[in-house]
């Protein structure tokens, strides 16, 4: 009994909080777009700040992606 539940703990690599990471991940997305879509003045330091944020999401999730859920 315990070793089914040892190796059903084993098999689910994907937390609640990975799920959270892709959320925000997608928010940030949809935000640097919108932001790069303003026309009338745009705001570079937020454009720059979205776009660091944003590499810095892809980066986490591909690691979290490559390293954890698919070992």
């Amino acid at each position: 009994m315990f070793l089914a539940e040892e190796a059903a703990q084993a098999a689910s690599k994907i937390n609640t909080f990975d799920w959270f990471m892709l959320a925000f991940t997608i928010l940030i997305a949809i935000g640097f777009v919108r932001l790069l879509g303003a026309r009338p003045k745009r705001n570079l330091f937020a454009i720059g700040f979205t776009a660091v944020a944003l590499i810095l999401f892809l980066v986490i999730d591909y690691i979290m992606i490559t390293k954890v859920w698919l070992a």
